[in-house]
C-alpha cells in the first residue's frame, strides 16, 4: 500500500468513517473505497457493500484475479441516557458484545462510578455532553429515564446525527405524547423504537437489557449495505 492510500485510510479511521481496502492478491494498486462512494456499476459493488454492512474482511474471486477486501469500520458505540437499573444491566452486556458504552445522566445520585464501574460516565445534561461526543451512523442511543427533560434532546440529537439505532423506554401511550413534543420530521420520528427492545416479554431490568441489545445488534447488522 502506498503512503497516500495509507494516509487516506488513517484519515477515515480518525473521523470514524467506514472504508474498505481492495487489494489484488497477485499484486497491483490498492484501492480505497469510502463509505458513501457510488458503487453502481462496480463489479465488486455487492461484495464491497457486504463488507461495509458486516464489517468482515474476505477474499473474493474476480475476473481480474483474487481480491482481498479489508473492512475498516468504526467500533460501534452505545450511548445510554439514564443511569438507571436497565443501564446497569445493559452496560456490561453491551461491552461483551463489543460496544463502547457511554452513560449520560445529570442526576448525580444515580450517575456514580460505584454503580457504573469501568463505564464512561457523564453526570451532565445530554445537551451539554452529546454534541461533543460526535454521535454518528455507528452510534446507537437508548433513552431510558422516562423524563422528557433528559430524554427528548437526546432523541432529537441522535436522529439529527444519523445514529443507526434510536430507542426510548415507555409505553405506546407515553411514546405518542413524546411524538407530540418532538420537532423532528415524521420520517425521522418513525425511526425511534418505542417501546424499546425486541419483544421477548421482558419484565426485569436485566431482561429488558437483553431485549435492547438484541434490537441494537439487529439494527447494526441488518442496516443497508
Amino acid at each position: 500500500m502506498d503512503l497516500a492510500t495509507l494516509a487516506a485510510l488513517n484519515a477515515e479511521r480518525a473521523a470514524r468513517r467506514a472504508a474498505v481496502l481492495v487489494t489484488p492478491l497477485a499484486g497491483g494498486p490498492v484501492r480505497l473505497v469510502r463509505g458513501g462512494d457510488d458503487l453502481a456499476g462496480d463489479p465488486l459493488g455487492p461484495a464491497i457493500g457486504e463488507a461495509f454492512r458486516s464489517g468482515r474482511s474476505a477474499t473474493i474471486a474476480t475476473e481480474a484475479g483474487e481480491m482481498f477486501l479489508t473492512a475498516s469500520l468504526p467500533p460501534p458505540r452505545l450511548v445510554l441516557i439514564g443511569a438507571v437499573h436497565i443501564s446497569q444491566a445493559l452496560a456490561p452486556i453491551a461491552a461483551i458484545a463489543g460496544f463502547d458504552t457511554v452513560v449520560v445522566d445529570p442526576r448525580t445520585a444515580f450517575a456514580t462510578p460505584e454503580r457504573f464501574a469501568g463505564v464512561t460516565l457523564h453526570a451532565e445534561w445530554p445537551e451539554d455532553v452529546l454534541p461533543g461526543l460526535g454521535l454518528d451512523p455507528y452510534t446507537a442511543l437508548a433513552a431510558l429515564t422516562h423524563d422528557p427533560k433528559i430524554d427528548d434532546f437526546a432523541l432529537t440529537h441522535a436522529l439529527e446525527r444519523g445514529c443507526f439505532y434510536v430507542g426510548a423506554l415507555g409505553s405506546r401511550k407515553t411514546h405518542a405524547r413524546r411524538l407530540e413534543r418532538l420537532t423532528a420530521s415524521p420520517e425521522a420520528l418513525s425511526r425511534i423504537e418505542a417501546p424499546i427492545g425486541l419483544d421477548i416479554g421482558a419484565v426485569s431490568p436485566a431482561e429488558i437489557a437483553v431485549s435492547v441489545i438484541a434490537s441494537v445488534i439487529a439494527a447494526l447488522r441488518r442496516r443497508p449495505a
